[in-house]
């Protein structure tokens, strides 16, 4: 089984804690996988296989547990009294109410709970108040670029551009890596990916009322990735297509989008003002794979989908993202941690006069002294441009 250990030493270390664990993320990105991972750790370390109850909702074995009150006897039924029972509940918002189980479970002595989820209805405002200062989110995204060649069996080495070309079209869903040299199949895949999602978590979940809009919806997102919006823009813009709607409609849709983890939304930063701006955020997409079986794989908006992959990755290692507005001039992201802020530009080259005026102007106009540094696909041995620093975007994903 491909580690991935950027998340199970997440769980080792919050393992005893009595915080509830949230694995939260789009379906297919490795949730039980990362369960699996870490229930054969905790074997490894001693654990006895009675001391743990490992649950997927999503299995037809455990149909019988169909509330919260039958979930909480199944699991009451099988603790180890007076050692430490670890309880791995995989798709627990399948059970209705299911957090009053937990909630329940959670106060009894030596019992240390794992819970994941494909939509974000899984930390509501309800359950965050009943859980409030209870429980920690680890959020797993789809493979970085370093996991795709770990996984593929690429290692760092070979043609990595070719690898990364394909990381681009394809994207990054672990089960894509278990059909190389399979095209076909990858997209009949992500096809499957995506309508389950759809259908799933955000028709059902949402009682949503025009499915065709909701993917005319999807497409417009894919398709304007790294660009700011509104819901007005994009509700004039579907209804000229002659999908008639309305700003609050978008608004829901986009919602439901959010919460089942297919798009993602930076804000805008006033880095003058040090203060969010309400309006005209980006949205980026969870996977270039499904991205393109919705709008295609094409050449022109190739600076969008690196901005793209840049911006999870960013996420994957912790910071917090929004995208940097200086005057009339734009940063795509400032990545803050609360140790460390970094700006970055993110383009496919700086070759020539025009693109790098561009890119670095904006770096420049920002008022404080933080790290700044250009992404590109250049490989020269320019590295600096008065201070700010210019870094292959593949050894950046690689660092």
């Amino acid at each position: 089984m491909h580690r991935r250990d950027i998340y199970l030493n997440q769980l080792i270390s919050f393992r005893g804690k009595q915080l509830i664990k949230v694995i939260t993320g789009v379906r297919r990105s490795g949730k039980s996988a990362l369960m699996d991972l870490y229930e054969e750790y905790l074997l490894a370390n001693g654990v006895s296989a009675k001391s743990i109850i490992r649950i997927n909702f999503e299995s037809v074995d455990f149909n019988e547990i169909q509330d919260y009150l039958i979930l909480h006897e199944y699991i009451k039924s099988r603790l180890k009294h007076g050692e430490m029972t670890y309880i791995l509940l995989d798709e627990v918002q399948l059970v209705p109410s299911w957090e009053k189980a937990v909630n329940s479970i959670r106060l009894i002595k030596n019992t240390d709970i794992y819970i994941t989820g494909s939509n974000a209805w899984l930390l509501s405002s309800e359950l965050s108040t009943l859980l409030s200062g209870r429980y920690v989110e680890i959020k797993l995204l789809p493979l970085s670029f370093k996991e795709y060649l770990g996984f593929n069996g690429y290692g760092v080495t070979g043609d990595l551009l070719a690898y990364f070309n394909r990381y681009i079209k394809f994207g990054a869903f672990p089960g894509i890596t278990e059909l190389r040299g399979l095209d076909s199949s990858i997209s009949a895949l992500l096809n499957g990916i995506y309508n389950t999602i759809i259908v799933k978590d955000v028709v059902q979940r949402g009682s949503v009322r025009d499915p065709a809009l909701l993917e005319r919806l999807a497409q417009y997102m894919a398709g304007n990735i790294g660009n700011i919006t509104s819901t007005k823009k994009i509700s004039d813009t579907l209804t000229s297509y002659g999908q008639k709607t309305t700003s609050e409609t978008i608004d829901n849709y986009i919602n439901l989008l959010e919460n089942a983890y297919i798009i993602y939304r930076a804000r805008r930063f006033d880095l003058k003002g040090k203060s969010h701006l309400k309006t005209h955020e980006k949205f980026y997409f969870i996977d270039t794979g499904i991205r393109n079986e919705l709008v295609g794989y094409r050449g022109d908006d190739y600076g969008f989908v690196l901005e793209n992959i840049v911006y999870f990755e960013l996420i994957r290692r912790g910071y917090q993202v929004s995208v940097g507005k200086i005057g009339d001039l734009e940063v795509d992201f400032a990545a803050v941690k609360p140790d460390k802020t970094i700006y970055y530009q993110v383009c496919a080259t700086m070759l020539t006069d025009e693109v790098k005026e561009r890119e670095l102007r904006p770096l420049e106009k920002i008022p404080d002294h933080y790290e700044k540094v250009v992404l590109s696909m250049d490989r020269t041995p320019m590295t600096d441009y008065n201070g700010i620093r210019n870094v292959n975007l593949i050894d950046f994903l690689l660092s």
